[in-house]
């Protein structure tokens, strides 16, 4: 049975987007009963993403073409080892933050806030929109996916209806709008040009002229205000460590890549003979600077989420170096595969890690009843879980062995040595020290003693475990990191082996 399941054709990739969609509606029709179904429908669709996964390791990647009509007229979903890897980290994620919101959302919580109704639709929805930007390949198709993720993200940023994350939403959709009509801009010009939408009709027909590579211009300069790459990052600060708990822990550790994505989709997959020396150096002076730039921000930070929150910013800089470190060259660069693997590794490793990072700091807000650092002093007795998984976390980001975030990092850094490229490389080791020095300052206020006893708020040792679970997983990608590596190299672009141009 299970071989038939696994089958191409088996059609994982649609249930992806279906089931969480279907929850959210159903959630909205239950309404103070919505409770009950969140935690099958997560169970459900981390299932779908393993058997998509399994489904690529056996039989490598494939196109579904949606009511069986193809392109240019029909819509094909993609699924390849980065696609179902995605599907995979989202599943995982969403699966920690379910069970972690589940009992924040109760009838009793229903009566004192509009978060009760509004974020278990929102969330099934947001599931929903990552998976279609993942499993995408027809550009206009994937500007709705996109508007699905600004829609459900900027909500979830204003659920509690404050001022100031009410002021945070508003930026965060402004920056969000612009983004999506400047992507909206350049895919409307690659039509113009080509007649076509389909990545892989595309693929097929681009050549590096003055539309072409004005559209990619412009589609990048608008997801990379999406993504929040320096120096389009002023929304992300705010906007994450404003939302509540649940949301930052999606937001950063979901939200931001797919835009991401689907920069290296467009670079890799359309427009590998676009790319050239100066723009390639151009996307890792962006990222370099976002390392540093927001590294520095995380160190001034005196509340933890806004720690969290500029955390992000730099470590989404890593991210941005497999672009020059896969180059643009006339020869072949054998150093590209470990720079593009590095990129996408880094991504899915960051994901579990600040998603427990970010849970297991809205415990400690809760215990303390204060997001500044100077309460935390001595929360490391009160809270051992969420602070060990705090620290869990901060491995990975750093950098550290044996985790994910190592594997990395050190895929990355061997790329810009084995390249030449050595001021990346300085870049790289800058930016681990420094997520040292930020994420060490947090962890002090953990261990040492406080000045005066202060009470602390009861923490359900069960929430704490939910972080601890995430943690664990960050750390779990470096001890096997053959699975997931073999997985990425499945239907992997000919530019992400080669180098770009």
């Amino acid at each position: 049975m299970l071989p038939d399941l696994l089958a191409v054709g088996v059609p994982w990739a649609v249930a992806s987007i279906v089931l969480p969609l279907a929850v959210a509606l159903a959630a909205i029709a239950l309404g103070p009963h919505a409770r009950h179904l969140v935690l099958p429908g997560a169970l459900l669709g981390a299932v779908i993403a393993l058997a998509a996964a399994a489904q690529v390791l056996a039989h490598g990647a494939w196109h579904h073409a949606v009511g069986g009509w193809l392109p240019p007229l029909g819509i094909r979903l993609r699924l390849d080892g980065l696609a179902a890897s995605f599907l995979v980290a989202t599943a995982v994620v969403a699966c920690g933050v379910a069970g972690f919101s589940r009992r924040l959302f109760e009838p009793s919580a229903r009566r004192e806030t509009r978060a009760g109704f509004a974020f278990w639709p929102l969330f099934f929805v947001m599931w929903a929109g990552l998976n279609a930007v993942f499993l995408g390949a027809d550009l206009f198709n994937l500007y709705v996916a996109l508007e699905l993720l600004t829609l459900t993200a900027v909500a979830m940023v204003a659920l509690d209806g404050k001022a100031e994350t009410l002021a945070a939403a508003i930026r965060y959709l402004l920056f969000a709008l612009l983004g999506s009509l400047a992507y909206l801009l350049g895919v409307a010009l690659l039509y113009a040009r080509y007649g076509a939408l389909d990545l892989g009709l595309l693929r097929a027909a681009a050549v590096p002229d003055a539309i072409t590579l004005a559209a990619g211009a412009i589609m990048t300069a608008g997801l990379m205000a999406k993504t929040a790459i320096f120096p389009l990052h002023g929304w992300l600060p705010p906007a994450h460590a404003g939302a509540p708990t649940p949301a930052s822990a999606m937001l950063s550790a979901l939200v931001v890549k797919a835009s991401f994505y689907l920069i290296a989709r467009l670079w890799f997959d359309v427009l590998p003979a676009a790319a050239t020396v100066e723009t390639s150096q151009l996307f890792g002076a962006l990222g370099a600077g976002a390392i540093v730039f927001g590294s520095l921000l995380a160190l001034r930070q005196e509340q933890l989420k806004l720690v969290i929150a500029y955390s992000t910013v730099a470590q989404l800089g890593y991210l941005f170096l497999m672009f020059p470190l896969t180059g643009s060259a006339a020869a072949p660069q054998p150093w590209a595969a470990a720079a593009w693997t590095g990129g996408m590794f880094h991504a899915l490793a960051h994901a579990p890690a600040k998603a427990a990072m970010f849970l297991a700091a809205g415990l400690m807000i809760k215990a303390c009843g204060d997001g500044r650092l100077a309460p935390l002093a001595g929360i490391g007795r009160d809270l051992p879980i969420a602070c060990f998984a705090f620290g869990l976390a901060a491995v990975s980001l750093m950098g550290l062995p044996p985790s994910g975030g190592f594997t990395a990092k050190y895929l990355l850094l061997t790329a810009a040595l084995a390249s030449g490229q050595w001021w990346w490389a300085l870049a790289i080791l800058a930016g681990g020290l420094l997520a040292a020095a930020y994420l060490f300052r947090v962890l002090n206020r953990f261990l040492i003693a406080p000045a005066e006893a202060a009470p602390r708020v009861a923490v359900a040792r069960r929430d704490q475990a939910i972080a601890l679970a995430l943690a664990g997983v960050s750390i779990l990608l470096g001890l096997a990191s053959l699975v997931p590596y073999q997985l990425l190299q499945i239907g992997r672009p000919a530019a992400a082996v080669g180098g770009l141009s």
